[in-house]
């Protein structure tokens, strides 16, 4: 879906200043001292909503005080009007006039203040309903996405016929219920043909997360992708405690940035909500927050009075935002944070334990709806090293795929912290798991193996729904053996990704595809090199794509011990040739440098085919050593000096025995002080073993948490 507006001329006003929004709608009508007879009767009292129906001065007048003052946009007064927060008032059925209403008083106001020099605009505000859909809290969470995406069309519908210039989701305490109200949005915009600009704010707690743990780098992740375009933050805080937020959001992402606050963090006073940040420090703090990160809208928020909005606008008047300077590359979330999608070194591990159809136990434990073991397994790969968890419930003792996807998910999303990727055949269980994630996740996968109807479907729903997808080299033909058809076939999904559905170059994720070793047929035998090759030409000839690959399948049918080897000198290779992602267990992957120099060899004959009897001495090498063959020597610790031994141990992950080593290596100087013998350990033993981590690092040896582990034995030492 590409953009168009009806009406963008309040994105022109950022292209060329900033814009100044109101302050407080609640704070400002508290002061008039309503009664329940101004709110339309004691069961109304208290819903600021309602007023602009029964007593549309008091709105009006609150309006007009901040125009006055010289703002540029000012909010209709609609924070709660959507049907689920209006069923406490019984309003549920005047979702659609309250808003209308509300849109034209504001509509009225800021015409009577424009001028051909100054033009004011009206934002129509849509807050939060209540609901915590990301949970899985049976009141909370008692509302479907389809069900919020109505809420919010019906509120946005109001807005629009009421004549705002752009809509604005703020407030927000739950990323998926942004990612719902944007998507009501657009449905509002099909309803009536009129497209404006969307802003959408979440609110951040005094730790600078969202009320279920959002990051501010996965905010702008998970909505950078949907028709968003404005992002930013208000309420909750004052501009403290949103600087560092701020500072990070404008230094990653490339839509405009808003930062309303309140006045400060309220103070309670006999009962009553003060807040106690005055005007000038308030505009201070914005001001810098323009000329520092490069914010392109300010306003205030609750306890902000028209002197702090004609302050701000006095201090803003002459001062040129920073430009922003923005490192961009390809990024996935899950409900907490994000993980980019190249990290480095190379690859992103997909943990591939949680897949019905390749592992044994996963299935068994989904069809128990042993969701206690299924968190145990997916935190074992995270503790592994896995970057994102690939989830795939199909089964055939069951036909209820799209329920399973729901269940794990609302299971997990809570306690992961890394992405998921979805991995199905079914478009109908994507759209399911994409609209039950809060992150940004990848879809596993598609092709063009019959024609072109699903993979236009699931790139439909990736735009829709801001993912990644995997594709793999498979078209009508089959699937590519060789790279130039490989590479053939990604020039014309990439093709039909990006212009037919406007999706990224960083939004697809290319899988080559490799052929089990295990066969012995010639036919296959160049097959793992044609795959490394199709990685690199893909790199070069798309840029901007990324590449993946499931290494495990190169040797399908193999001893397990064997296996491990094939599969970690495959995965070597592939990243030397520019392999961004890999779908693994990370537990059996063991770092090229680590593999016996024998095993090592045999691996590299077979897959690069350089020798006719690779296969055969493999597995009679493998058949020998027995099942339980691992690929290391009996004891590489043996012969090794206290040093020597301590040394390896940081460099090979291994934390058993590291004290005892230490004790031992201690001992060893009877003359020193221990203090001073200590500090000679750091730096002739600690530390060049942790320098010859960083070398193997750099050359591509180890891959990161691989460090990770060794530094955790470095820590330990220490």
């Amino acid at each position: 879906m590409f953009r168009k507006y009806t009406n963008r001329a309040y994105l022109d006003l950022l292209d060329n200043r900033v814009a100044v929004f109101d302050g407080a709608m609640g704070t400002n009508l508290q002061i008039q001292n309503l009664t329940a007879e101004h709110f339309g009767g004691e069961k109304m009292n208290g819903c600021n909503d309602f007023l602009v129906i029964s007593y549309p001065q008091a709105v009006d007048k609150v309006h007009r005080s901040f125009l006055e003052a010289g703002v540029d946009v000012i909010e209709t007064c609609t924070f709660r009007a959507n049907r689920i927060t209006m069923i406490e008032y019984d309003l549920q059925d005047r979702v659609l006039e309250i808003n209308s209403k509300a849109a034209a008083l504001a509509r009225k106001a800021a015409d009577d203040f424009s001028t051909n020099d100054h033009p004011r605009f009206v934002a129509g505000s849509m807050g939060p309903t209540g609901k915590l859909p990301s949970m899985n809290d049976p009141e909370l969470s008692n509302v479907s996405f389809d069900e919020l995406v109505d809420v919010f069309r019906e509120q946005a519908v109001g807005l629009i016929k009421g004549g705002v210039d752009l809509l604005l989701i703020e407030t927000s305490q739950d990323i998926l219920e942004v990612k719902a109200a944007a998507q009501g949005i657009i449905r509002a915009f099909e309803e009536t043909g009129v497209w404006l600009p969307i802003q959408a704010q979440v609110t951040l707690d005094t730790t600078g997360r969202m009320l279920l743990g959002t990051d501010i780098h996965a905010v702008d992740t998970i909505l950078e992708g949907l028709p968003v375009d404005v992002i930013g933050l208000n309420c909750s805080t004052g501009p403290d405690f949103m600087r560092e937020p701020i500072r990070e959001l404008t230094a990653q992402t490339t839509l405009p940035v808003s930062c309303i606050p309140n006045a400060g963090l309220p103070l309670n006073i006999n009962g009553q909500a003060v807040y106690p940040l005055e005007p000038e420090p308030f505009a201070r703090a914005l001001t810098e927050f323009v000329e520092k990160y490069g914010v392109r809208v300010v306003g205030g928020c609750c306890g902000t009075t028209p002197e702090h909005l004609k302050t701000l606008v006095n201090a803003i008047r002459e001062v040129k935002p920073a430009k922003q300077v923005v490192t961009t590359q390809p990024r996935l979330a899950s409900s907490i944070s994000a993980m980019n999608m190249q990290q480095e070194p190379a690859p992103f591990l997909i943990g591939e334990r949680l897949n019905s159809q390749g592992s044994r136990k996963f299935k068994e434990l989904l069809l128990a709806e042993d969701y206690d073991s299924m968190i145990t397994i997916a935190r074992d790969q995270i503790d592994n090293g896995a970057h994102g968890l690939d989830l795939c419930v199909a089964l055939t003792e069951r036909t209820d795929e799209s329920t399973l996807m729901y269940n794990i998910i609302k299971i997990l999303s809570p306690v992961v912290k890394v992405p998921f990727i979805f991995d199905s055949t079914e478009p109908d269980v994507l759209e399911t798991a994409l609209k039950t994630a809060p992150g940004r996740s990848l879809i596993n996968s598609t092709n063009l193996e019959s024609g072109r109807d699903k993979a236009d479907r699931i790139f439909s729903l990736a735009k829709k729904y801001n993912a990644a997808v995997i594709v793999l080299t498979i078209d009508e033909a089959g699937m590519a053996k060789t790279a130039d058809r490989k590479l053939e076939i990604a020039k014309r999904i990439y093709d039909i990704a990006i212009n037919d559905h406007g999706l990224l170059p960083g939004d697809l994720v290319f899988d080559d595809l490799t052929f089990t070793l295990a066969t012995g047929d010639p036919e296959f035998s160049r097959s793992a090199i044609e795959t490394i090759e199709g990685i690199r030409q893909i790199k070069k000839e798309l840029p901007g794509v990324l590449t993946s690959l499931g290494v495990s399948n190169v040797s399908f049918g193999l001893k397990p011990a064997a296996r491990k080897v094939i599969n970690s000198v495959m995965l070597f290779h592939s990243v030397q040739a520019g392999l961004d992602m890999a779908i693994v267990n990370p537990a059996a992957i063991t770092p090229y440098s680590d593999i016996p120099i024998e095993e090592r060899e045999m691996a590299d004959d077979l897959i690069l085919n350089r020798k006719s009897d690779a296969l055969q001495r493999l597995i009679d090498y493998f058949e020998n050593k027995g099942d339980t063959a691992q690929s290391v020597k009996d004891n590489p610790m043996e012969g090794l000096s206290v040093a020597e031994r301590i040394h390896w141990k940081i460099l090979h992950r291994v934390k058993d025995g590291i004290e005892s080593d230490l004790d031992d290596l201690l001992a060893e100087n009877t003359t020193a002080p221990k203090s001073v013998w200590a500090v000679e350990i750091l730096n002739t033993v600690l530390l060049p073993a942790m320098k010859d981590v960083g070398d193997k690092f750099g050359a591509g040896e180890l891959i990161l948490p691989f460090v990770l582990q060794s530094a955790e034995v470095m820590k330990k030492s220490v």
